[in-house]
């Protein structure tokens, strides 16, 4: 099969974990006779830099005709004082747009060998395996008007959703819960917002087309207390913008390290943009000392929502797994007894288990 791809480095270690990514794509092309093809193009900081502008019209069009994007990080102190529509975050948040991307998916696994870096206690955050599936393109981040009145003495930020853009999210929650544990949870306020009782009627709705999915209703303070008391009961939850925002975000620290998060922001016929939750970290950048452990699991995402490479993108899981099992790891993960490696060294580790010929057949112990 062959997939064109286009690579968006960015900035701080963003050409760092982009390499990374790469690399572990060329190897997973290499073991299953795929043809991957890349080019590579500014966003964020370095676009600024060479473009005066965060997000280039060739940027923009190389991505419409790719079948997938992989982003590594934007932003860094260097930038702060340019005004709002010159921000490195403005190219992620244009790139996003000019795509077409709905849906946010952040998977949030707890891995065994990890346990003891989460700031909850290991029997709360053990069997952790979520995704968040949130809303990107409506609700409050967008709505109209939004303005300040009475000479400043008021403000207002309207939240609005079309029945279509919350029938579309739910429909991909559905679809995600019907590959993993057959469970969606939908978080919203239906006790104040008319948003969220709108949002829950299309739930309602949509469980009827997906028999087999259990779905629970669940108000968002509820949730984020959840998230934190018993992770482990979760399988999908599928939100709305600013909820999705920011339950995301609380998940994120079940791990214990941001450098083992991977996202995806994908549209209906499956093309998405792929990259690592954590952020440029221009304090290391250029040290050899970034995870590239996010923005593998990001490519294993690509493979399998943008190409439907299941068993590649199995194959990739395994790797980490597998190297993580065998005690390697970056400054950042500090794994009790490990070795600890570079960020280089850490992707060639994964790289090895790929290519190996048992990788596949270690899925289920690496999961253990």
């Amino acid at each position: 099969m062959k997939k064109h791809i286009v690579l968006l480095p960015g900035d701080g270690i963003g050409p760092e974990v982009t390499k990374a990514a790469k690399q572990v794509l060329e190897a997973v092309a290499g073991r299953y006779q795929h043809t991957f093809t890349f080019e590579s193009h500014d966003i964020g900081g370095a676009a600024i830099d060479q473009h005066e502008t965060p997000l280039p019209e060739d940027t923009v069009e190389a991505c419409k005709k790719a079948d997938g994007v992989f982003l590594g990080a934007v932003g860094g102190p260097k930038w702060d004082q340019l005004p709002g529509h010159m921000r490195p975050e403005k190219g992620l948040l244009g790139i996003r747009k000019q795509l077409g991307l709905f849906a946010n998916l952040r998977p949030v696994q707890a891995f065994q060998q990890l346990l003891h870096a989460s700031p909850l206690k290991e029997e709360v955050v053990a069997g952790s395996d979520l995704l968040i599936v949130r809303e990107l393109t409506g609700g409050l981040y967008f709505g109209e008007p939004r303005e300040r009145r009475d000479n400043g003495q008021s403000v207002v930020d309207t939240l609005s959703y079309k029945r279509s853009e919350i029938e579309r999210i739910v429909e991909k929650a559905f679809e995600s819960a019907q590959v993993r544990r057959k469970h969606v949870t939908s978080v919203d306020k239906a006790n104040v917002l008319e948003s969220s009782r709108m949002w829950r009627e299309v739930v309602e709705e949509k469980k009827a087309d997906y028999p087999d999915v259990e779905v629970e209703h669940m108000l968002v303070d509820a949730a984020a207390m959840r998230l934190v008391t018993n992770p482990s009961s979760f399988d999908v939850i599928v939100t709305e913008n600013m909820f999705g925002d920011i339950l995301s975000d609380e998940a994120s620290v079940l791990t214990g390290s941001l450098g083992m998060l991977p996202s995806a922001s994908v549209r209906q016929d499956g093309v998405g943009l792929y990259e690592p939750v954590h952020g440029s970290a221009p304090d290391i950048a250029g040290e050899n000392k970034a995870n590239p452990l996010a923005s593998i699991l990001s490519v294993a995402m690509m493979l399998k929502h943008s190409f439907g490479m299941h068993e590649e993108a199995e194959t990739v899981e395994a790797a980490v797994h597998e190297v993580l099992h065998s005690g390697f790891h970056t400054a950042d993960l500090q794994l009790k007894d490990g070795v600890e490696v570079s960020g280089s060294q850490m992707a060639s580790k994964v790289i090895e288990q790929i290519s190996a010929n048992d990788t596949t057949e270690n899925i289920m112990r690496c999961y253990v």
